[in-house]
């Protein structure tokens, strides 16, 4: 009996899938690279690119001159001035502070931690609405708060402090949630390294702990600012919405929309939108070039 033995290279050889004709198909363990990218563009643009552009449309039935009259209301500047300064302050502040309770959630254990973790996701599950009343309630004059800060001559309901407070409020959690798993990944004995090299508290914060989460921090800072603009429901009840003193721009809007005024409030929302565009576009610029000088440390 004669055994014929073959090669173990030539009896399993690999079956090759022909190649595709496009460049940019990637390997993917849900088939259908063509549909699915079909789907996501198509859906794109009817939630977004469609709606965003109608905006647009809407806003140049008015001409140049009238939208550039619409805009340039004393009313309307100082709608603006007040959502984007009070949403850049607040983002700002949530930054430092999330970064701390991130930092205080993912390095320590203490009773009660669980329930603090929970809580920093309240403002994202609370009606806008109810978040109003409630800090309204607090920061009025005969309130908890706002009674001791009266006694010491401070107003925070009713005046642009209490549009900050609103704003803080509600983009706090965005922070904390980007920053807190990055800063799970990043190892403390990378912090007991640093120790070891002869690097005090400050110094490994500010150049090993800080770096790493700069792009984080970018990310959180952009998310807490893009939600502070358009928020409303959350700032109408503290705000007072005295014009020229406390009125923010999406109410603006809103009072356009009232006055059957479609045209003027979407070309408020224009303006808006384009600002807000453009600072988001150099945030995430920013995070990029942190990005790269991050890997190329």
């Amino acid at each position: 009996m004669t055994t014929i033995t073959l090669p173990l290279q030539a009896a399993y050889q690999p079956i090759r899938a022909p190649r595709r004709a496009f460049f940019f198909r990637k390997h993917s363990v849900l088939p259908g690279f063509s549909l699915a990218l079909g789907y996501s563009v198509i859906y794109l643009a009817l939630i977004v690119l469609i709606p965003l552009a109608a905006v647009f449309l809407k806003s140049s039935s008015l001409g140049w001159e009238g939208v550039w009259r619409v805009v340039t209301h004393p009313r309307v500047l100082a709608s603006f001035k007040l959502s984007f300064g009070a949403s850049l302050i607040a983002a700002a502040i949530n930054v430092v502070f999330g970064l701390i309770f991130a930092w205080v959630l993912v390095r320590y254990r203490f009773p009660g931690k669980r329930l603090i973790d929970a809580l920093i996701d309240l403002p994202f599950a609370l009606p806008t609405a109810v978040a109003g009343i409630a800090l309204a309630t607090l920061y009025a004059n005969n309130g908890w708060i706002g009674s001791v800060l009266a006694s010491l001559g401070i107003e925070v309901a009713y005046t642009p402090v209490g549009v900050l407070v609103a704003l803080v409020f509600i983009g706090l959690p965005f922070v904390v949630r980007t920053v807190q798993p990055v800063l799970e990944d990043l190892e403390a004995e990378v912090e007991e390294a640093a120790a070891c090299l002869g690097a005090n508290r400050w110094q490994t914060f500010l150049h090993v702990i800080l770096p790493y989460l700069t792009p984080a921090l970018l990310t959180g800072f952009a998310l807490a600012f893009a939600r502070a603009v358009g928020e409303y429901g959350s700032v109408i009840f503290i705000a007072g919405n005295m014009p020229m003193v406390s009125e923010i721009t999406p109410l603006m809007i809103i009072t356009k929309l009232e006055q059957y005024d479609y045209a003027g409030a979407t070309a408020i929302a224009a303006v808006m939108l384009f600002f807000s565009f453009i600072l988001l576009l150099l945030v995430n610029v920013l995070q990029a070039w942190t990005q790269r000088s991050h890997e190329r440390i």
